[in-house]
């Protein structure tokens, strides 16, 4: 143990920030945990969170960490970063923030004047692409900081995402992984580089290419351990901080799933399935598939926005009775909620629920809502439970399907990570929805490990991401379909969860105008 050495990997997500030590087989040595607030709301649709909020609680994670282990910070050989996904930070020319980073889940629009001029407003028109290219352009959160802060963007040196505002605080370089830059950027997800002069993303949003970090690509390094980051995190300094990847990339490459026919989910705040592919195939048309933590590879993303943000607002609203008992009896509420969903038969005696519960940009559109249907005076609140977990499966073995589609490749493999991964209820109902075995993979900290697992290649523990993957990831445990729930849900979601959002959507473009909501 003394002479193995060791991969810190920091794995700041939306609820918590996790400092991993972990070994070139992939084994956990030690591990803190800091839970956090996802953010703050000054105003009703904003997410917020102070930039230095994060990099303290990463400080208390490894402070954490260090108290949890027999490791010690002689055998790290280097430090890597997965971050959550499109959270934005403005710094000023002494690399201090200028306000609150915007998180990911923030919902404020900016204004857009006109539409895109010169030959690509023609081809948006041409291509009827107008719609996607104005919510595009009122999402991006640069566009409302310039209209509504304007002295505050003109101070604006650098505009970066969470996962460079980290690296920068660590190496005190303007670097970031091109495999984290998921978000509203100009960003070319083919070329994995930032967009040429010409493209029209420049026009879109007022950011300019100095405002930017340099790129590079997972698994080479971003720069060396300066001494207050070494201190911070109690370390020596000059350690390399080696690129990683977004965390749901890192999730992927965590889970194993290095080839287009192992689908790889994601049950957490956003659920998503994923499959890594060498080929540029965008899961839906017109929307790019993200980077992958394998370089010269993507993500082929479907993603539900709110997932399993829905498991927790159903134990925030009818879960009190679970939680109490759970700390009556010493054990894990999961546990609780679990037998809440074994107690209900499959297919939920008829309740279905559709899982759109934010607006989308294409499928679904704007005007998406979530609709649950079938109700009767046989259901209680644990049918409405399983009703949300079998929704959410229903909607990811749509994506899957699309996903399939797109790339011509059956996808004969599950692997399930996130939260949601730990009950075994979800996972039994997965493999039942989708009539696939579902694995769980052998660690819960699966970001954390796709880290690792870049960093180990570029320090050389690993000679590449094939021995990597093979001696650092395993599959757990594996939940079999049964063929006669299989049957059942097959009739459900061909029958009737795949016509739910085609009858319902001139529905929810009537309540969108007649309420404005969702905006």
């Amino acid at each position: 143990m003394a002479n193995t050495p060791l991969i810190l990997a920091i794995d700041n997500g939306t609820q918590s920030v996790r400092a991993l030590l972990f070994d070139q087989q992939g084994n956990l040595h030690g591990k803190g945990k800091q839970e956090i607030e996802p953010y703050f709301s000054e105003h009703p649709g904003w997410a917020e969170q102070h930039p230095d909020y994060f990099w303290r609680n990463l400080g208390l994670a490894c402070q954490a960490l260090w108290q949890s282990t027999d490791a010690t910070p002689d055998q790290v050989a280097g430090v890597t970063v997965t971050t959550q996904r499109g959270t934005v930070i403005n710094l000023d020319k002494h690399g201090q923030p200028l306000r609150p980073a915007i998180i990911w889940l923030d919902q404020r629009h900016a204004r857009v004047d006109g539409p895109i001029k010169g030959p690509w407003g023609l081809l948006f028109k041409l291509a009827r692409l107008e719609d996607t290219i104005e919510r595009f352009r009122e999402k991006t959160q640069a566009n409302w900081i310039a209209q509504n802060q304007p002295e505050l963007w003109a101070q604006t040196h650098k505009f970066l995402l969470l996962s460079g505002y980290l690296n920068y605080r660590l190496t005190g370089e303007y670097k970031d992984s091109t495999g984290s830059q998921v978000g509203y950027l100009p960003f070319d997800y083919k070329k994995q580089q930032w967009a040429g002069s010409r493209d029209f993303k420049w026009q879109a949003m007022p950011i300019t290419r100095d405002m930017l970090p340099d790129l590079v690509r997972p698994g080479e390094t971003l720069g060396q351990l300066i001494p207050d980051a070494a201190n911070h995190l109690g370390l020596p300094a000059g350690l390399p901080v080696i690129a990683a990847a977004s965390d749901k990339a890192c999730e992927i490459l965590g889970s194993g799933g290095l080839s287009p026919d192992i689908g790889c989910m994601s049950y957490g705040t956003t659920a998503t399935i994923n499959t890594t592919n060498h080929r540029y195939i965008e899961p839906t048309r017109f929307m790019p598939p993200y980077p992958s933590a394998l370089p010269g590879h993507y993500s082929t993303e479907v993603m539900i926005y709110r997932g399993f943000w829905m498991v927790s607002w159903f134990k925030k609203e009818f879960g009190l009775r679970e939680q109490k008992l759970a700390e009556q009896r010493g054990i894990e509420p999961e546990v609780l909620f679990d037998e809440l969903v074994n107690s209900v038969p499959p297919g939920s005696m008829g309740l279905m629920l559709q899982p759109y519960w934010s607006p989308g940009v294409r499928q679904p559109g704007p005007e998406a809502k979530g609709s649950i249907i079938g109700f009767g005076d046989v259901h209680t609140r644990a049918h409405l439970y399983r009703a949300i977990l079998e929704g959410l499966a229903y909607a990811l073995r749509e994506g899957k399907e699309r996903i399939e589609k797109r790339s011509g490749q059956r996808i004969r493999r599950l692997r399930v990570a996130g939260g949601g991964s730990q009950s075994d209820a979800a996972m039994q109902l997965t493999a039942d929805i989708f009539g696939l075995p579902a694995e769980r993979p052998h660690t819960y900290e699966t970001s954390g490990l796709g880290a690792a697992i870049d960093a180990a290649v570029g320090l050389g523990l690993h000679p590449d991401f094939d021995t990597a993957v093979r001696e650092m990831t395993r599959v757990g445990q594996v939940f079999t379909p049964s063929e006669q729930a299989t049957e059942l849900y097959q009739r459900l979601y061909s029958e009737v969860y795949l016509d739910m959002y085609p009858r319902l959507q001139p529905l929810y473009r009537k309540i969108r105008n007649i309420t404005g909501y969702p905006k």
